[in-house]
């Protein structure tokens, strides 16, 4: 597999058009480091992108990075994350809050292989339109 090591955590590339994005422990996620997610993003998957956020490590984001995650819906088709924790999960939502008008196509699970089985399925049924 396929893994692109960054400053702040690492991309894996699941599928051509199935990324997993894990971020390093205590990483405070700015806009800056959005934009070098988008630009890893687009120039290794092939587009509708689908991603798994695996959040195995505790991290945070300043309010300006959340809005730059709602921007990149453009980029993104479906979005899986996986969840370990309470917190974990309630970041999560907080996050899905503040992007509410974007519609994103978002789904939280407990066990990765479901979230991984999700995408492929929403992945296929995009790329059949």
């Amino acid at each position: 597999m396929k893994v692109f090591i960054l400053p702040f955590g690492k991309i894996s590339v699941i599928e051509p058009s199935i990324a997993e994005v894990i971020i390093n422990e205590g990483v405070l996620i700015d806009e800056s480091i959005v934009n070098i997610y988008r630009k890893v993003l687009q120039s290794h998957f092939e587009k509708p992108i689908s991603l798994l956020i695996n959040k195995e490590n505790a991290y945070s984001y300043t309010f300006d990075a959340q809005v730059a995650m709602g921007e990149l819906s453009d980029v993104i088709a479906f979005r899986a994350v996986v969840v370990y924790s309470l917190s974990a999960e309630m970041a999560t939502q907080i996050v899905m809050d503040v992007n509410k008008h974007n519609n994103w196509k978002i789904k939280i699970f407990r066990e990765r292989q479901a979230a991984i089985d999700w995408l492929k399925v929403n992945q296929n049924n995009k790329s059949a339109m």
